[in-house]
């Protein structure tokens, strides 16, 4: 039964289904479950999870829009989920804006915003599932562009103490599909909101093959923001399964990257293998490729599987469970290295 505690400002509830809140669709449970709405509600929370006995020694989960996590099992301490919202205008100049987005705000519904204010830089991220919170912890990216192009700062608290921590770029340590919040201080913080600038006048990027490609069979040559949102929210839908429909969490594997020598070895195994520069001495090689030429394209084991469009996702036909897919990821794992020698590392946080 749900109860409320700690001045009727925070509800916790008992043994909640999570189905509905994440992506995959796993039928597991959350011994604990609340949503955050205010930062009021926050403070209440982490006040009583420090000092009530009950409490204080069960591991916490922080939950965004459950697009990027697979459950394999019931979650034995408290799941969070933040549900803070708004976005405001905080500063401006002639040629750029300063966006505050709240972190429970949906990352798409956010790009749609600043599309109808003609605002540029994050049109390229179109239609990527998840919340605004969770795009600097994964620093999110597509066709071309990665959240931290476009990132100034982030609010957060940290769960042990209660305190507030501003968070610059540097701070984050941004990577490929990587920051600080996903090692050093993993599970350590709940971000608020980010800050991100956009331009008053976007040169869009169209550098991505399949984006110009795209255009070009729509016989665009001079395309706008709107133009390259609806390309990418057509590729991506084309691509990629609906959730609602089919329970996945998109690309379930990173790309991975591999210095010179390292792929001229691969090179010998695989002379057509698909890949794209990211320096002089790193190459990044297309995940989708070498999974699909394992054989794992399409096939199904029970209830769950390989996309039959995208071999980067794996998917759950209904009832599948946590503990398959994550069966089925090993495998995959394990059969692209046997055959080209590269371990997979997955994009998706594991439970």
């Amino acid at each position: 039964m749900p109860h409320s505690l700690y001045n009727k400002m925070v509800l916790i509830e008992e043994y909640v289904s999570l189905k509905k809140y994440h992506t995959f669709g796993i039928d597991v449970a959350a011994r604990y479950f609340c949503e955050i709405k205010s930062l009021e509600a926050l403070y209440s929370l982490l006040n009583l999870l420090k000092t009530d006995h009950h409490y204080q020694h069960l591991p916490v989960f922080i939950l965004g829009a459950g697009s990027n996590v697979l459950f394999t099992e019931d979650f034995k301490g408290i799941v969070i989920q933040i549900g803070l919202k708004g976005i405001r205008i905080i500063d401006e100049t002639k040629e750029t804006i300063t966006v505050e987005a709240a972190a429970g705000e949906n990352w798409h519904q956010l790009v749609l915003w600043s599309l109808e204010q003609g605002y540029g830089g994050i049109e390229n991220l179109s239609l990527i599932p998840g919340s605004v919170g969770a795009a600097p912890v994964q620093n999110i990216g597509a066709y071309g562009v990665e959240f931290s192009d476009c990132f100034l700062q982030l609010t957060a608290i940290s769960l042990k103490t209660g305190g507030k921590a501003i968070f610059s770029k540097k701070d984050c340590e941004f990577g490929y599909r990587h920051s600080i919040f996903k090692t050093a201080l993993k599970n350590q913080y709940i971000i608020c909101d980010v800050h991100i600038q956009l331009s008053k006048n976007p040169k869009v990027n169209t550098h991505y093959p399949a984006l110009r490609q795209y255009l070009a069979e729509q016989s665009v040559t001079q395309p706008t923001i709107h133009d390259i949102s609806n390309a990418v929210i057509s590729i991506r839908q084309k691509k990629l399964p609906d959730p609602a429909i089919l329970g996945n969490a998109g690309s379930f594997f990173k790309n991975p990257e591999l210095v010179l020598s390292e792929f001229t070895q691969l090179q010998q195994r695989a002379s057509h293998v698909v890949h794209f520069p990211v320096d002089n001495n790193t190459v990044k090689v297309a995940a989708a490729w070498l999974i699909e030429h394992c054989g794992w394209r399409g096939k199904r084991i029970g209830d769950v599987g390989v996309h039959t469009e995208q071999s980067l996702v794996l998917v759950n036909y209904g009832q599948g469970t946590g503990q398959a897919i994550k069966a089925l990821a090993s495998d995959i794992q394990t059969s692209v290295f046997e055959k080209f020698g590269i371990r997979l590392t997955p994009e998706v946080c594991i439970l």
